[in-house]
């Protein structure tokens, strides 16, 4: 027997706006500050003993996140980025980055 797919007769699209049933994007909204709820950790794992800050619970496009992560990395001076609707700020700025984000009107826990 062959395999099993879920291609329902697509083998190939040249089509770039193609998408197969079932697979819509999702549109997701930026929520607006005071509705996010944001947690600042600082962590060391797997990261050869070097700390960073951690922005976690951010909703919204990715786009919107790559500004704030740029926001809060000059305002601390340092290097980081952004991955899986997370902010990675390299070094220990747990107390600028949650004034940072008090002063723009986020929820911080």
């Amino acid at each position: 027997m062959g395999k099993n797919n879920n291609n329902n007769g697509i083998i190939y699209s040249t089509n770039p706006d193609f998408v197969k049933d079932g697979e819509e994007e999702l549109i997701i909204e930026t929520l607006s500050p005071s509705q996010q709820k944001l947690k600042v950790v600082t962590d060391t794992k797997h990261r050869a003993g070097k700390t960073v800050t951690l922005v976690q619970g951010f909703v919204g496009t990715e786009t919107d996140l790559e500004i704030l992560t740029k926001t809060l990395k000059n305002f601390c001076g340092t290097g980081g980025s952004f991955k899986d609707g997370e902010m990675i700020i390299q070094g220990n700025h747990s107390d600028k980055i949650k004034k940072k984000l008090n002063e723009l009107k986020y929820q911080v826990k």
